[in-house]
């Protein structure tokens, strides 16, 4: 018998769930539908964005563990990782006063001992586990004395009639990611009873059958199967390669497509004023690299096209892309025309509008600034040089007049009140941070004055692996800016393991000198019953009174307001505070040359590209600068990431590491880019990304509105509806 129809995915009704007149169960059947379902297991799969049935066939297991691989408990040994199965007992939970710890305890036993579990910083185990549960934990054994212990282990609930039961030599154990409600074992079970349910005719093929033969992939039916109840690892590994190319070629379908469709725009001609650029640059404080001249001369000869340019600039932190963009925001005003600039922070936008209003002013036209608390408007008629706190009502009517030749700002530029005469150049920075629809509402915006699309230019700072710009910004093109400006100091970046004094040693240092530091918190998790802002708060009075009490400090964090934050920062800046205790909000928009010392405490709470981006906030002057990645775990594998950002030469270099170590998702955050976890384990493979790319650039040669592929173009349609609404 043939393997697909063997599974049970034949052509069978569903089994309605009692009560209640269910049709035949489709893909786009909703799980609330078919199944009965508690408030916590409904809570749960929102959650992990799961609502239909296509969803739960498609949430693939993290991990696959083998039978013959789960030990007894006495068998275990101090130093090696290891899976045992068990009942709870003795769950505890308490808070160290020395450490300030939340600790989850319990007692793992089976036939042949016990053994202690320990979780730091996940309080909330001891409201998911029960005593009496029996569960599978995976974990590394410490041994304190002579007691042996497993820290921060993975766990699943497994159900009781399976504990320990017969099972064939090297089986492979799936388990999925879980959360509270929904459990590895209940995703598994109904998983399978979803298999038995859907008729045959639903696992249809959408790739054509001939890029499948190409590279030899499995069908649909037999991946998906394979990939919850694989044979074997090499079954599970083919499986996952189906999947993912699939969702590869879908993302590089829908992202030609739009660029295909936007090459077929017109745009206005900004035409670059060869003398007026040359005095942009001559008035300069510093030269441009030749880095730097490169990619600005491709961003002014693409602005000066009929078709719209649609360009990624991807730059380390301190490589200068904002002159690049102010550069040619100049040559969009000299022209008459307008520029939108938005950026995810407040603090960032008003950094940017900085620079703009030095460097790009013109006598003839505004620069407005607008933010969901304030809009400014540069120059100001009574202060020389300065800007001018306006009525919001009074900057969208010179917006909509043309007179604000360059508007930059927060998604407060979405509004429905900014409206421009004739807007030509948009910039987008860190566009990652804003969700698919405020980046493309932006770059629909109309002019009163013509109809045409603007040019479209991304900025961005944030490592990104070659593979990942690729997919997820397949429809622009990439230019990637790594050389840093002449006179940046190199930033010495060092690790302290526990003890907290050697970073005050540090920071006092650096302050006896002249200079200013940073402190960075770790963001602190919803379900350990704590703010970020009470966390930054403690922090902030134990420097301010028992460490640094000599010192002035301030504290900055999101729940103050526009002026606090402005004020604070106005006073960092000039020098009046010497050490600002923040969260990571200073992650971007922060140029104090003065602050040559960084500590982040709980460094192994941050991803690398966070770390990398809060590293670039020192190093910005003439004085050597310190990063100081402090925190208590002692684990082998936050070592190892640490060593990784201490190392790494750049953050195009620590993007590639990064991936190759553990995937993307820590470095860059998967939600912002709308791929799931299989689709970015195919990230790793670079030969993959490109092969997806290619059938997708041929596949559209032949046949640019998919004419002869229907059900692909109705699959794509909403393919991209699902990714709008899962990670908007």
């Amino acid at each position: 018998m043939d393997r697909t129809q063997a599974c049970g995915a034949c052509n069978r009704g569903s089994t309605p769930r009692e009560g209640v007149n269910v049709p035949t169960i489709t893909l786009e059947t909703k799980l609330e539908d078919i199944f009965r379902l508690t408030d916590a297991q409904k809570r749960g799969l929102r959650k992990l964005s799961l609502a239909t049935v296509e969803d739960l066939m498609r949430y693939v297991p993290t991990r696959y563990i083998k039978r013959s691989e789960i030990l007894a408990i006495e068998n275990i040994v101090a130093g090696n990782s290891t899976t045992v199965e068990g009942k709870i007992s003795g769950l505890d939970f308490e808070k160290t006063w020395k450490k300030r710890l939340n600790i989850a305890k319990a007692k793992l036993t089976d036939d042949t001992g016990n053994i202690d579990l320990v979780w730091f910083h996940q309080p909330y185990i001891a409201r998911i586990l029960k005593n009496d549960d029996i569960v599978r934990v995976t974990g590394k054994v410490g041994q304190r004395r002579d007691r042996l212990f497993i820290s921060n282990p993975l766990y699943e609930k497994i159900d009781r009639l399976s504990y320990r039961g017969p099972a064939a030599s090297g089986e492979l154990v799936p388990t999925y990611s879980q959360t509270r409600g929904v459990s590895s074992r209940w995703l598994h079970f109904h998983i399978h009873k979803l298999f038995k349910d859907l008729p045959r005719e639903a696992f249809r093929d959408l790739i054509p059958d001939e890029i499948l033969k190409r590279y030899h992939l499995p069908a649909l039916l037999r991946a998906l199967y394979a990939a919850h109840f694989p044979k074997s690892e090499k079954e599970a590994e083919a499986a996952r390669k189906r999947l993912a190319f699939e969702e590869i070629f879908y993302i590089q379908l829908s992202r030609m497509q739009e660029r295909m469709a936007l090459d077929e725009k017109s745009s206005l001609v900004i035409l670059t004023d060869k003398n007026e650029h040359k005095k942009f640059l001559d008035q300069l404080p510093f030269k441009l690299t030749s880095t730097q001249t490169t990619i600005l001369d491709t961003v002014l000869d693409d602005i000066g096209k009929k078709t719209p340019m649609a360009r990624l600039l991807e730059g380390d932190v301190g490589s200068g892309k904002t002159i690049i963009a102010a550069a040619a925001s100049y040559q969009t005003a000299r022209a008459g025309y307008q520029t939108a600039y938005m950026a995810p922070t407040e603090i960032l936008a008003r950094q940017h509008f900085d620079v703009f209003t030095k460097y790009a002013g013109g006598l003839s036209w505004k620069i407005g600034f607008l933010a969901s608390s304030e809009a400014l408007v540069w120059p100001s008629k009574a202060f020389r040089g300065q800007p001018a706190h306006i009525p919001k009502s009074q900057l969208a009517r010179w917006t909509e007049s043309g007179e604000i030749k360059i508007l930059i700002g927060t998604h407060a530029l979405l509004g429905s009140k900014v409206r421009f005469k004739n807007l030509a150049f948009i910039i987008v920075d860190e566009q990652h941070r804003f969700g698919v629809r405020q980046r493309g509402a932006l770059a629909k915006r109309k002019s009163s004055a013509h109809n045409l699309a603007p040019h479209f230019l991304s900025m961005t700072a944030t490592p990104i692996p070659r593979t990942l710009a690729l997919t997820v910004f397949g429809d622009l093109d990439l230019s990637v800016l790594d050389e840093l400006p002449p006179g940046r100091k190199s930033i010495r970046t060092e690790i302290f393991i526990k003890p907290k004094e050697r970073s005050w040693d540090a920071i006092r240092r650096e302050i006896e000198q002249g200079r200013q530091a940073f402190v960075i918190c770790p963001r602190i998790r919803q379900d350990e019953e704590k703010s970020e802002m009470k966390s930054v708060a403690e922090e902030f009075k134990k420097i301010s009174t028992e460490i640094f009490p000599e010192y002035r400090s301030a504290m900055l964090h999101g729940k103050l307001t526009p002026r606090e934050k402005e004020k604070i920062m106005a006073g960092f800046k000039k020098g009046s505070v010497q050490i600002l205790v923040s969260t990571s909000l200073i992650e971007v928009g922060i140029d104090i040359p003065n602050a040559t010392i960084m500590v982040v405490e709980g460094a192994d709470r941050f991803g690398l590209a966070q770390l990398h981006q809060l590293r670039g906030r020192i190093g910005r002057g003439e004085h050597s600068s310190y990063f100081v990645a402090a925190t208590d775990s002692g684990s082998k594998k936050t070592a190892e990431r640490l060593r990784a950002l201490r190392d790494a030469k750049n953050g195009f270099e620590l993007a590639e590491y990064d991936l190759s170590l553990r995937g993307p998702g820590e470095l860059t955050g998967k939600n912002q880019w709308g791929i799931s976890d299989i689709g970015m384990e195919a990230l790793k493979n670079i030969k993959m990304v490109e092969a997806a790319r290619a059938e997708a650039r041929a596949l559209l040669a032949r046949d640019r509105e998919l004419h002869n592929y229907p059900t692909l173009k109705t699959k794509l349609t909403s393919f991209d509806e699902h990714s709008l609404h899962h990670f908007e």
